[in-house]
């Protein structure tokens, strides 16, 4: 009820200062979620301006998502921006079938957005954006990559690192440059499932590989090695999709030296390593035959379309630049030039610790309405790991909670085989709120307890 926003020296109408005031302050941490700001009148009183400069000002900040009003209580700052539905199936409430990232309003990504493009446009215009540019990056933008990198993965350099529009394009350059049709790659029994379409376009077999609840098993995969003759071996070693689960030290090491004694390629996924920054990739520990893919999707924004590939040495980064080429012509330049002043100015080091902070708040909700299941997760990630009870099949389960308005993903598609877990993945960063979430949830808590022979009652 205190807060008074300071706009002088703000250029434009009064009332786009007290807005962009407010989402700066909300950015800052000065505002949180759920605090109540003045009243319309007592803010008008404390800035001297008139009252329908403040109505104008609130109501512009409802209709960008930083505020929301509460009957009889009065207007307060928005748990999380308010996003456009994603298309969904009929019928379907609540999604958590697709893996983002949650948009804390802290994170304020729609704000920082305009803040950056507007910069970029007063520094260099955006025609500078509009034509093609180098596949693989420049060496500018490669050189921010690589000091942001470095700060969490030893050895990163510029001249082994390549940009690339997103982890699937970046996956389908690895295959192209490390792999030719008919080699066998190595997996997790349960995979990426983008990694999945992409083997298969291109003519590639993968071969499921046990592990724990660390991941994939040495022993293991020195066996498979030895019977399959494969080319490499794709891994998530930092909150595995689907299953969470997360290699420590020891086991990253001995991974690594069953890659080197059996001259595997590594082609490793780093969506999630951003959480877990005490963690080295793989690639450190075995930099001469390894790929790491550093995806900005699941810790910035999806929509981005950045991620950063680091390869062995500077001949390898051609080869992928080259492959980038074929497959995606070069990164997109704004969205490049945006992210790495992100990085460079420590925007995106802000956005990663609310989004953070967001996920861990959803692990929260989630073990409260799970308690009593046994599902793995980790504290940060976006995802769980749910076995389902054995009454249920897993087609059956899937379109039960979906006549419930509640989609989810079955193992299956996540499957090499023809024996996967009998689970599903939940995805708690898709709502668009925590209240959302905790709706989903109940109906999932209720599910889970509910006969299957409910379900097949018409």
């Amino acid at each position: 009820m205190d807060w008074v926003p300071t706009i002088e020296g703000a250029g434009g109408p009064v009332y786009e200062g007290i807005v962009e005031a407010l989402s700066a302050d909300i950015a800052s941490g000065r505002l949180r979620r759920g605090d109540r700001l003045p009243t319309h009148r007592a803010l008008a009183r404390a800035l001297g301006v008139d009252l329908t400069t403040v109505t104008r000002a609130y109501g512009e900040a409802r209709r960008r998502g930083l505020t929301e009003a509460r009957v009889g209580q009065g207007t307060f700052v928005a748990e999380s921006r308010v996003q456009a539905p994603r298309a969904a199936a009929a019928g379907v409430a609540f999604d958590l079938s697709m893996n983002l990232p949650p948009e804390p309003i802290e994170a304020d990504l729609e704000g920082r957005v305009a803040r950056g493009l507007a910069a970029l446009q007063r520094g260099y215009g955006v025609s500078a954006f509009l034509s093609y540019q180098q596949a693989g990056g420049s060496e500018t933008d490669r050189g921010v990559a690589a000091d942001w990198l470095r700060r969490r993965v030893r050895g990163a350099e510029a001249r082994r690192l390549v940009l690339s529009p997103g982890t699937q394009s970046a996956l389908v350059a690895l295959l192209l440059a490390t792999t030719r049709p008919g080699d066998s790659v190595l997996v997790d029994r349960l995979t990426y499932p983008g990694f999945k379409s992409a083997a298969l376009a291109l003519g590639l077999r993968l071969i499921g590989v046990e592990g724990d609840r660390e991941g994939m098993l040495p022993a293991e995969l020195d066996e498979a090695a030895q019977r399959h003759e494969p080319r490499a071996v794709y891994l998530v070693p930092t909150i595995h999709n689907p299953t969470t689960a997360t290699m420590g030290v020891a086991r990253r090491e001995q991974i690594a030296a069953v890659i080197r004694r059996r001259g595997l390629v590594l082609l490793e996924d780093d969506a999630y390593g951003s959480f877990e920054p005490r963690l080295q990739p793989i690639t450190t520990l075995i930099p001469e035959r390894a790929y790491l893919a550093v995806t900005l999707s699941k810790c910035l924004a999806p929509g981005l379309r950045t991620a950063l590939v680091l390869t062995p040495d500077r001949t390898a980064a051609s080869t992928v630049a080259n492959a980038l080429r074929t497959v995606s012509q070069m990164p997109v330049p704004l969205t490049v030039a945006l992210v790495m002043r992100w990085l460079a100015d420590g925007t995106a080091d802000a956005i990663v610790a609310a989004i953070v902070a967001e996920a861990a708040a959803r692990q929260k909700l989630a073990a409260k309405a799970l308690a009593g299941h046994d599902y793995a997760a980790h504290p940060k990630g976006h995802h769980a790991w749910l076995p389902l009870p054995p009454s249920w099949t897993r087609a059956e389960f899937a379109a039960h909670v979906q006549r419930q308005g509640l989609a989810v993903v079955t193992s299956d598609s996540f499957a090499v085989d023809a024996n996967p877990q009998h689970a599903i993945r939940i995805a708690l960063g898709a709502p668009r709120s925590r209240s959302d979430l905790v709706g989903a949830l109940d109906v999932l808590a209720v599910a889970l307890t509910s006969p299957a022979y409910a379900s097949r009652i018409v």
